[in-house]
This record gives C-alpha cells, sequence and structure tokens, in this order.
C-alpha cells in the first residue's frame, strides 16, 4: 500500500452518485386540450378549457408606475447544476443561498423583462426556505400578504420555483430545444378548493389567467410548457384572484437552460399582459 493511498479520506470528495437522464415531458399527450391549452386535471372538477379562455378576467393591468406584478419564490434557494453533466456527484447540492445560482436568478430575468415593458413589478428575494424548509409556505404567505397591504394595485403575484425529478439514484432534467437552445421545461401548478372545501373560492379567477399564459407559452415557444398541472393545494393562489405557481427545469437542469426559459416566460408574460391592459 502506498504512502498516497494510506492517507486517502475513505470517502473522498466527487464520488459519482448518479447519472443525469434528459427527457421531455410532451404536453400534447394532455387529458384536456383546447386551442394551444395542454392540461392535466389531478382534481375531481370538470374543467372547460374554452370557458376559461373566453371568460373575462376579474382585472386589468394597468401602467401607471403602480406596481402590477409581484414576483417572489417559497423556495428561494431551489438551485440547478452549474454545467452540463452526464452525471452528479456527492458534491452536488440542490439548494444554496448563491443568488446567481438559485430562483432569485431567474426571478430577476422575469422581473427584468415586465419592468423594462412598463409593467411595475417588484421582485422579492426573502429566503422563506431557510434556514428551516417546513413552513416556507406560512412564511411566503407572510410576505405576499405584507406586499398587497402596502401596494394594492399588486394584481398578479409569481411564484418561481424549480422542480425535482429522479428515477432510483439518477436525476432527471427535463429539457427541450427551442431555436436550437437547450431550455429548461416549466411547468404552471395550480391549486383548487374541493367541493364542500373552504380557503380558496376564487381558484378559477386564477385559473383563467393560468390557462392564457399556457396559450401564449405554447404558442410564442412550442414545447416550451409541460401540461398545466391542475391539483388539489392552494399555494397560497387564494391570496389573489392573479397567482400563479411557475416551476422552472429540475435539480439536474443547469442555471444557463434554467436563465434561457426565465427569458421565454418574461417575453411571453410581457406579450399577455400587454393583452390584458
Amino acid at each position: 500500500q502506498s504512502s498516497a493511498e494510506a492517507s486517502a479520506p475513505a470517502a473522498a470528495p466527487e464520488n459519482v452518485k448518479g447519472k443525469i437522464i434528459s427527457n421531455y415531458i410532451s404536453p400534447y399527450k394532455a387529458g384536456l386540450s383546447y386551442n394551444n391549452v395542454y392540461l392535466k386535471n389531478g382534481t375531481e372538477h370538470t374543467i372547460d378549457i374554452k370557458s376559461l379562455l373566453t371568460a373575462p378576467l376579474s382585472f386589468k393591468v394597468e401602467k401607471s408606475g403602480s406596481p402590477q406584478v409581484l414576483i417572489m419564490h417559497t423556495h428561494t434557494t431551489e438551485t440547478f447544476m452549474s454545467e452540463d453533466s452526464e452525471y452528479y456527484t456527492d458534491a452536488f447540492t440542490s439548494r444554496t443561498r448563491d443568488k446567481t445560482m438559485n430562483m432569485v436568478s431567474v426571478g430577476e430575468i422575469v422581473a427584468k423583462k415586465l419592468n423594462d415593458a412598463g409593467i411595475k413589478t417588484i421582485h422579492d428575494t426573502t429566503e422563506h426556505d431557510y434556514p428551516k424548509y417546513s413552513g416556507s409556505y406560512t412564511r411566503a404567505a407572510e410576505t405576499i400578504l405584507g406586499y398587497l397591504e402596502k401596494y394594492p394595485s399588486i394584481k398578479i403575484v409569481l411564484d418561481l420555483h424549480r422542480d425535482a425529478v429522479s428515477s432510483g439514484n439518477d436525476k432527471v432534467k427535463l429539457v427541450t430545444e427551442i431555436d436550437g437552445k437547450k431550455a429548461a421545461q416549466v411547468m404552471l401548478v395550480m391549486g383548487s378548493q374541493s367541493e364542500g372545501g373552504s380557503g380558496y373560492p376564487n381558484w378559477r379567477e386564477n385559473l383563467k389567467l393560468a390557462v392564457r399564459l399556457q396559450q401564449m407559452l405554447e404558442v410564442k415557444y412550442p414545447t416550451l410548457a409541460r401540461p398545466l398541472s391542475l391539483t388539489t393545494g392552494q399555494y397560497n393562489q387564494s391570496l389573489t384572484k392573479g397567482s400563479l405557481l411557475i416551476e422552472f427545469g429540475t435539480d439536474a437542469n443547469t442555471v444557463a437552460e434554467a436563465h434561457y426559459s426565465a427569458q421565454m416566460v418574461g417575453d411571453a408574460l410581457v406579450s399577455l399582459l400587454n393583452t390584458l391592459t
């Protein structure tokens, strides 16, 4: 045994933990579809996409200098891979306080797109999931309510997240190619209220906005968005009639792929909100 081997630590850093598998989730296999809107219904509700698209929204977006949009992150420290790789090691962490690598960097891109288009947007960078993950949604609700009280002009709250998909020890990145560049697939996650439930009576108001964004993403950037996921959760969406949760890729996507998607989501939001003035 050489002296080098004898001094090697028992658990050397950079041990390979698993592969990174590229996958693409087709929106076109969704259970429900109508006019470029693809929706996966995980609830007992009957959903009529056509009537949601044609029903008027309960608010208008103003270009008055008053804040219209709040971007925040319930799970602020969710992060991505720093570079494209076929595997990940034990040095990888799926959360970081580095704002250039976590959800704050995604929010910055979307906020800049909206502000540059004259839609006044506030970007909150509070770490609701640090130092403790549990209770993130409760702390995020306090942040949202604080902004709504200070700026009653806010119509839309965007909670930007990152998904995680695994297969055994392997991590799955969700990726599509748009204009020759790899982009992290995005997904709108919308909550609802069960029949006889309480606390979220206005969920269809939020869904009216969500299907319009889902449609705009598909028209402008086909394959970028996975099917809209309608669930039985709430995700603080009951706090406004324009709350959306958007997932950007997974922890196996690169930060560059997520940032490219953020540019396109920002552009789609600008196109949509310009129709709501």
